[in-house]
């Protein structure tokens, strides 16, 4: 009764200030959560123990007591050899894993001096036109020891096989190295819009790395299924989360209708989450997150073994949160996103750079991001003890809606056939939209705030040093890459060619043929020009 009568007092506080107490993605946040709102709550069964089933707490016992979160600052601009002298600073100041940004023709799977690439060469990424550029980008740095992200969706198989052809060249063990591949096409259309074929060759080429990496590459995360693109077209957090596990769920349907074992496979199955600026609802999306995956994996899928069950993830800080009006400002959001993310949970952690909306980061507001995380590690104590908010009344009630409403999302999909058919049908793509919609419009109304924006304005702009990409960096990697497609053996790039066509024409795995091509020097807008004839090209449905 105490409690109930603290809970009507709170909410009938008249001299509180009127507006809208909702999350950013706006679910009702109750006045006070109390004990009468978790009667039906079972510990034992929504909870578990870090490290066990359903992994709601983690998915390590010890979390970060025992090993810090990775520490992977996206990074990519101008040439291999700017991008690579980057990648060298960040490490040498204490960064733990890298994380690479390929410039636009290198997603739309165009070389640099493909007339479609003009003005964009360098300019949001680095170049990579072929094995040549790889070599480069990651010379001095040691592919056994350094774990590598590649944000590269429709042309993963490609930079995946350059990676692998770069790894043999300095002597390495490719059983031993790791890192990951995004490889998560289906999230481009419904998101990113960066796809080059169709949906179906396209999860065949995915379930190809499943099998390959399986046996060859086993300590490599074969995709990571992202929900970050999802977050940044406008989804809400409950969207982000079921969209993305139900692309989570196709692509191990795919697999195992491939032939493959789940449990071959999943274990190397990797998540991507985006932490907006609402503390608690993301931190509840994230220990969703994994309760959902287990259970998903367990009795959907039966999996057997415990490491399937797990769901692994990066995080990254919101860019879309980020405001070019004053920028600084940015720097709190980041540290914040970064906390949350923490205490969500996350393996793996971008911070984003107070200047991202206007630029590239220049190499100060990058170690600004890397120190911001550092600080959080070794300063606030957050990583002392394992998921320090476990039992709070608001974090699982949070938890517990924010999975009810996900989970009738999937049902939905499943209901439609899969994630491939309702992307098909425009389903979540009119989801995403529509909650884009509704945020703009509660923005333009002063519903939901955003500082320096629509609330505490001031007059003029706060001046900022920006990275600049001049138009050299275009002559001179146009310029490379015609002279390597002069001086190459093209006999053997004929060859490689012609046996990669005749590869992707059958049903025979994919990889070896890229890795051969990779070596042989032919470039990634010849391969995609070869998987362009056989799968031909995806036209998206119009979603009004």
């Amino acid at each position: 009764m105490f409690q109930k009568a603290i809970k009507k007092n709170v909410q009938q506080n008249h001299s509180a200030p009127k507006r809208s107490f909702t999350t950013i993605s706006d679910m009702e946040v109750p006045a006070l959560v109390t004990p009468e709102d978790l009667k039906k709550f079972n510990a034992k069964e929504k909870l578990g123990e870090p490290g066990h089933y359903p992994y709601t707490r983690g998915i390590y016992e010890s979390m970060y007591r025992g090993k810090l979160w990775t520490m992977r600052l996206f990074a990519g601009f101008g040439t291999a050899f700017d991008t690579n002298k980057r990648f060298r600073m960040l490490l040498e100041h204490g960064q733990t894993g890298l994380s690479t940004a390929f410039h636009m023709p290198t997603l739309r799977g165009f070389d640099s001096d493909n007339l479609k690439s003009r003005g964009e060469v360098g300019v949001a990424g680095v170049a990579i036109d072929s094995l040549e550029d790889m070599e480069v980008l990651f010379d001095k740095i040691p592919l056994e020891k350094v774990t590598t992200s590649m944000t590269i969706n429709g042309p993963a198989a490609i930079l995946f096989a350059m990676y692998i052809a770069v790894a043999e060249k300095q002597g390495a063990d490719i059983k031993k190295i790791s890192g990951t591949i995004q490889n998560d096409i289906l999230k481009e259309y419904l998101a990113q819009k960066l796809w080059l074929f169709p949906p179906k060759p396209s999860m065949r080429l995915i379930t190809d790395i499943f099998e390959y990496a399986a046996e060859e590459v086993p300590k490599w995360n074969t995709i990571s299924i992202s929900g970050y693109h999802i977050r940044e077209a406008g989804s809400t957090a409950v969207q982000e989360l079921a969209f993305t596990l139900a692309d989570g769920i196709e692509y191990v349907r795919y697999g195992v209708e491939a032939g493959l074992k789940v449990d071959a496979f999943a274990p190397r199955l990797s998540f991507f989450f985006n932490c907006h600026s609402d503390f608690f609802e993301e931190i509840a999306k994230m220990r969703a997150a994994r309760r959902m995956w287990a259970q998903i994996m367990k009795e959907r899928f039966k999996a057997k073994d415990p490491k399937s069950w797990m769901c692994r993830f990066h995080t990254q800080t919101s860019g879309a949160s980020l405001t070019a009006q004053q920028p600084l400002n940015n720097v709190a959001r980041i540290a914040l996103q970064a906390m949350a993310a923490v205490l969500g949970g996350t393996q793996s952690l971008h911070t984003n750079s107070l200047d991202e909306t206007l630029a590239l980061p220049t190499e100060e507001s990058v170690m600004v991001a890397l120190r911001t995380q550092q600080i959080i590690a070794e300063e606030t104590g957050v990583a002392h003890t394992v998921d320090p908010l476990a039992g709070s009344y608001f974090i699982e009630t949070m938890t517990d809606k924010i999975e009810e409403e996900a989970w009738k999302y999937i049902h939905k999909i499943d209901e439609l056939g899969g994630m491939v058919e309702a992307i098909d049908e425009g389903f979540p793509q009119r989801e995403i939209t529509n909650a884009a919609y509704h945020y703009e419009q509660q923005l333009n109304r002063g519903e939901k705030v955003q500082v320096g924006v629509n609330k505490y304005q001031i007059e003029g702009k706060t001046p900022i040093h920006l990275l600049e990409i001049g138009a050299e960096v275009e002559k001179k990697q146009i310029e490379r890459v015609r002279a390597l497609k002069k001086r190459r053996d093209q006999k053997k790039v004929a060859e490689a060619l012609k046996k990669l066509k005749l590869t992707a024409k059958s049903s025979e795995n994919i990889m070896p043929s890229m890795i051969h091509a990779a070596k042989a020097y032919c470039t990634l807008g010849e391969m995609c020009e070869v998987l362009w004839e056989v799968f031909g090209e995806y036209k998206d449905p119009a979603i009004i």
